[in-house]
């Protein structure tokens, strides 16, 4: 056997492999979300079952569910537009202008990031709860994940900043333009890309983050990994309804991370016909 055949053999063994293991977890929720809790026990009826919506159905009427999703709604939305906002500003001015500790800053955001939410736990706990009193509001959540995404945003907008050219700016300003209009007309559709996957990041990240979530929250604030945790008690564990809830869930990053996409395609595709 040929050396190019042996490499494109192990080549696709290995892609195989990523797959399986990257859809599998998805695939078994899914088939699991259709069985009743006998058929989910029973080793005979691993794939031979009468599919039922049963889990659904106990999912959309369980009002609770509905409250909580609509917190992760609200909190994940809000901070991906704060964020951006920020972030898009923050970026520019740094790349932009100059002043002291301009670099220190452009790094002291990428290592921020580099912090495990964990960390951030107890000081975060803390001081929203003693000093700013903000614990168990949306708004408090909101702001601690603005604080956690705002320094990757601004360093994923800075590589796109950068590679405008500066003449374009120029140009505008000998036109009369001033630095708002130059920014929201000339910086912001040419980094629409940067925005589109700056946003699928952060939308993600508010919408799956469950530790700090759980610690600030309370009953009327809990996000919707809060309540899939808490749904879970020693006694009982309703694998069918839990995998049913994981689908449904799973629909709300997949329709943002679609309409995003396309925003990136559309802007990619903009800026190589103009070029």
């Amino acid at each position: 056997m040929k050396r190019s055949t042996v490499n494109t053999v192990l080549y696709y063994s290995v892609l195989l492999s990523l797959v399986v293991f990257s859809l599998g977890p998805i695939v078994l929720m899914f088939i699991t979300s259709f069985k009743l809790k006998v058929d989910i026990m029973s080793d005979s009826t691993a794939w031979f079952f009468i599919p039922t919506l049963q889990n659904y159905a106990t999912m959309l009427d369980d009002r609770s569910l509905v409250n909580n999703v609509s917190n992760s709604l609200y909190v994940a939305i809000v901070s991906t537009v704060i964020t951006l906002v920020a972030g898009c500003m923050a970026a520019y001015a740094i790349v932009r202008y100059r002043f002291f500790g301009r670099d220190v800053v452009s790094m002291t955001t990428l290592v921020m990031r580099m912090v495990p939410p964990a960390v951030l736990l107890v000081p975060v706990f803390g001081i929203w709860t003693f000093d700013y009193q903000i614990d168990g509001t949306l708004n408090g959540i909101v702001l601690i994940y603005t604080a956690m995404n705002l320094p990757f945003v601004i360093w994923i907008l800075q590589s796109f900043i950068t590679q405008i050219p500066i003449q374009l700016e120029e140009a505008a300003r000998m036109d009369g333009a001033n630095p708002f209009q130059v920014f929201f007309h000339i910086i912001l559709p040419v980094i629409q890309p940067g925005l589109a996957a700056a946003s699928i990041f952060t939308f993600r990240i508010a919408w799956n983050e469950f530790l700090i979530a759980n610690a600030i929250s309370d009953r009327s604030t809990r996000t919707t990994p809060v309540y899939i945790v808490n749904s879970l008690t020693e006694y009982n564990i309703d694998w069918g309804a839990i995998m049913a809830m994981g689908v449904l869930l799973a629909i709300p990053p997949i329709i943002f991370t679609f309409i995003a996409s396309k925003q990136i395609i559309s802007g990619m595709t903009a800026g190589a016909v103009k070029g």
